[in-house]
């Protein structure tokens, strides 16, 4: 993971490698509805830990006011939650530090013709 989501376990690398993978192909697919951009390449996801088959995740959101700032939590639980191997799923929303675009990554600036 980049920047500041980190996935961390006391578990085999193995193990951990292909969790790491399959997490990060899951908050991939939770899309911030008005930004074509998944949450992972848009830099909302701030933290992820892993322990004992369960899965802690710290994010943001665009803005605090964002019109699905109750929904996306949510979303993000259930697609972690298909991973094999994540028995439950904790989701944090959080605002510090304050989301900006210079946390997005460089794919998700290039889709949105920001670099």
């Amino acid at each position: 993971m980049d920047g500041a989501a980190a996935l961390s376990a006391p578990e085999g690398d193995s193990v951990l490698e292909r969790i790491t993978k399959d997490v990060i192909a899951q908050l991939k697919s939770v899309y911030d509805p008005e930004i074509p951009v998944d949450i992972y390449e848009l830099g909302l996801i701030y933290k992820v830990d892993f322990n004992e088959g369960v899965v802690d995740i710290e994010m943001t959101l665009t803005a605090p006011a964002c019109p699905v700032a109750g929904e996306m939590p949510g979303w993000v639980q259930e697609a972690v939650a298909k991973v094999e191997g994540v028995d439950s799923v904790r989701v944090n929303l959080v605002f510090e530090p304050p989301w900006t675009s210079s946390m997005m990554s460089d794919e998700a600036k290039l889709e949105l013709n920001m670099l």
